[in-house]
């Protein structure tokens, strides 16, 4: 860990590692690694946790073109070490001067749309980006490949200050940042990816210049495969840390409930429109501009 004090940054010449931990994301892993390798990362270590859905295959394809490590995990679900794992193998393979922890429903772009390795020339420890939730088109209820198609972002968060109402879709709430690290320092990686420990712990910044667009309602299917890969975990780890969301949406599964649930993010065009009114809502059409498909 004192690697962060002799670590030599050139500011001109950084090696940018993205982890990915994946597990049944077919319909959106090729576009994560392809727009963010057109963004300047410069390899990925990803660890598939058991994907059935051909998201391994893809990867396997994918290795022709980018420099990609693969981490084959058949145990269950475990993010925060999972990831901590994923940011150490990076560090050994690659050296990297910052590592991104990434989701596979997670897209970070410059607010300029140029390399993400303009926003990183300087040595820091931990990068807190912030990040907006994208809402699916209409269409998603029925089609699968849509949800680019979306043109809102939840720029104005809702910071829910009472009891959340279950009529209230939480796609409509506060998004927690997510952090772009150096690894030369760091201890851990926590869960969800929001925070880590790192040696440095004083020299944390705020980014103003990169988002996180964040796709986690996409077709009713994902969204279904997504519930079940929780409630594998809870069955096996029914006190592991978890966000209550997940919790209430595994009980829904089980109740029969899931896809009524899944139209709470759905937004029809009047309600659009009122969400734009009240400023919770704007149109942003960078992420479908940069988002290579």
């Amino acid at each position: 860990m004192l690697d962060y004090f002799t670590h030599k940054f050139e500011p001109n010449n950084i090696t940018l590692v993205m982890t990915i931990l994946v597990k049944n994301e077919a319909d959106i892993i090729e576009a994560n690694i392809r727009t963010h390798a057109s963004l300047g990362v410069d390899a990925f270590v990803i660890m598939d946790n058991g994907s059935n859905d051909g998201t391994r295959e893809i990867l396997s394809k994918l290795q022709n073109e980018f420099e990609i490590t693969i981490v084959d995990e058949k145990g269950y679900y475990q993010q925060k070490k999972f990831m901590t794992k994923l940011a150490f193998l990076a560090k050994k393979i690659y050296k990297p001067d910052w590592i991104i922890n990434n989701d596979a429903d997670e897209f970070w772009i410059p607010n300029s749309g140029d390399s993400l390795k303009e926003h990183l020339n300087f040595k820091g420890a931990i990068l807190r980006v912030d990040r907006f939730n994208i809402i699916p088109p209409i269409e998603s209820i029925e089609k699968e490949d849509v949800f680019f198609n979306s043109i809102y972002e939840v720029s104005n968060q809702i910071n829910y200050r009472v009891a959340k109402r279950e009529d209230i879709s939480v796609l409509l709430g506060q998004a927690s940042r997510k952090v772009i690290i150096n690894p030369h320092g760091v201890i851990k990686i926590n869960s969800g990816n929001h925070s880590a420990e790192h040696i440095a712990f004083w020299n944390k910044k705020n980014c103003s210049t990169i988002k996180n667009y964040h796709y986690p309602i996409r077709s009713y299917k994902q969204f279904e495969k997504r519930v079940l890969t929780r409630k594998e975990v809870l069955d096996n780890f029914p006190n592991v840390k978890m966000g209550d969301h997940y919790r209430v949406l595994v009980k829904k599964y089980i109740n029969g409930k899931l896809k009524e649930e899944y139209k709470k993010f759905i937004f029809k065009d009047k309600e659009i429109e009122l969400l734009k009114k009240i400023g919770i809502v704007s149109e942003n059409r960078l992420p479908s501009k940069v988002i290579s498909r």
